[in-house]
């Protein structure tokens, strides 16, 4: 069903941005009436953000903005399910029909970039970041990562990391494992977790990006951040021989995980390093959530982290992140919206319940457990590169055929077939 939803929500964008292509000479009329309109005192706010520590973030957002702005109210818009592609089909129904959101989460990168901007659809935000002397707050990269151009598209409220792995302190301890930094350290540790009967990775991708988010970061390790970046820019062709030697790292990655990884979700998988099945786990830092929050767990007691082997000194960057789109009636509510979204205490009032870190490079460490204090760290001494599981790399299509690549690799493990899909893919 989630497959479904998925196929649904990527053929609403695409015949959605056909449709702005053909009607891109000129100004809509509903943009045109748009700039006369007096504003509505209410802000649409759309996401996907309904479950726990997510949903505390946006609602604790929404009383900031309330508390600091009387006049207006914010109607939550958050369409629950489908990890996101229920939200996107919504979305990419009502832009298409001209009813836009007042503002709705996007993650920074190509799903921004290559959906809604190359569409036309939204305008720039220079003269707020101006206004807010907000372009020495984020890094120059993250705020590329929202930009075409040399204008930039929307506001990130939050950073997640991609190239982490979490793991059972406990059992790391009782088996005498020391924390790998490389791959080939990696594979020592997996033999030995595996001959005590431990499972040495975590999986479950019933859902498509999971494994997908393994293989970019056995990708950045091998490629270097600068070169990873260029392979999803297209100046490296997928049959370099380092993405054949990433393929087959990531198939002997995949030699170790659970067997039933194709029946189990990301959360499903995490419990197996929480009750000690299974050793380790590669997840995006929402993960150090779920362990906290919903299973209770004590950072550094109860689980550890580190970064994917080889790829010390690089972030792989998730951000969700909100702008204003063409056509809407209350464009300067949504600049205040935007501009509380954007500010220190709007960036720490919304993370430490979500899980994430902020965007900005000066938010307060205090508000953050150790975790969030050596992500914070990480995030502004490392090298900073986008997420293809997340859709900040590449667009939204070439996400869609990667995905389905790597799940037919996952089951068949043919090293060939997997470059050519990926090179048949398609970078736009």
């Amino acid at each position: 069903m989630r497959k479904l939803y998925g196929m649904f929500a990527f053929m609403a964008v695409m015949m959605f941005i056909t449709a702005c292509s053909e009607n891109s000479s000129g100004e809509s009329e509903n943009e045109s009436s748009s700039n006369e309109a007096e504003s509505t005192g209410e802000v649409e706010i759309f996401s996907w953000w309904t479950g726990a520590g997510e949903e505390d973030g946006l609602l604790a957002l929404i009383d900031l903005f309330e508390e600091k702005h009387p006049d207006i109210t914010v109607e939550n818009a958050a369409v629950a399910g489908g990890a996101g592609t229920n939200a996107k089909a919504v979305l990419a129904t009502r832009m298409q029909g001209n009813d836009p959101p007042s503002t709705f989460q996007v993650h920074g990168g190509e799903e921004l970039n290559k959906s809604w901007v190359a569409a036309d659809k939204m305008e720039p935000l220079n003269d707020l970041y101006e206004e807010n002397e907000w372009m020495d707050k984020f890094p120059e990269e993250l705020i590329e990562l929202v930009s075409k151009d040399d204008d930039i598209y929307s506001v990130p409220v939050n950073i997640h990391r991609g190239n982490v792995i979490f793991y059972n302190k406990q059992v790391f301890e009782e088996n005498n494992i020391a924390v790998p930094t490389t791959l080939d350290e990696y594979f020592a540790v997996a033999d030995q977790l595996q001959e005590a009967g431990v499972v040495p990775m975590a999986l479950g991708d019933k859902e498509s990006w999971p494994a997908t988010q393994i293989f970019e970061n056995v990708l950045l390790g091998e490629l270097g951040p600068d070169d990873y970046v260029k392979l999803f820019n297209g100046e490296i062709s997928f049959d370099d021989e380092r993405v054949v030697q990433a393929a087959e790292k990531f198939a002997k990655i995949l030699d170790y995980v659970n067997e039933d990884h194709a029946s189990r979700n990301w959360q499903d998988s995490a419990q197996l390093v929480a009750n000690g099945e299974a050793a380790m786990i590669n997840m995006g830092d929402w993960a150090k959530g779920y362990f906290a929050n919903d299973l209770e767990l004590e950072t550094n007691e109860d689980f550890g982290y580190f970064a994917f082997p080889d790829t010390e000194g690089d972030f792989a960057v998730i951000t969700d992140t909100f702008g204003l789109p063409k056509g809407v009636e209350n464009p300067e509510e949504v600049k205040e919206f935007l501009t509380v979204l954007g500010s220190v205490e709007g960036q720490d009032t919304f993370n430490p319940l979500k899980g994430s870190i902020p965007a900005r490079v000066d938010a307060d460490p205090e508000k953050y457990d150790q975790y969030g204090k050596d992500a914070m760290d990480a995030f502004q001494s490392s090298r900073l590169v986008p997420s293809l599981a997340h859709g900040s790399a590449a667009s939204e299509g070439f996400l869609t055929k990667a995905n389905q690549a790597v799940n037919i690799f996952v089951t068949q493990r043919n090293v060939d077939n997997l470059i050519q899909a990926l090179d048949n893919a398609g970078l736009e």
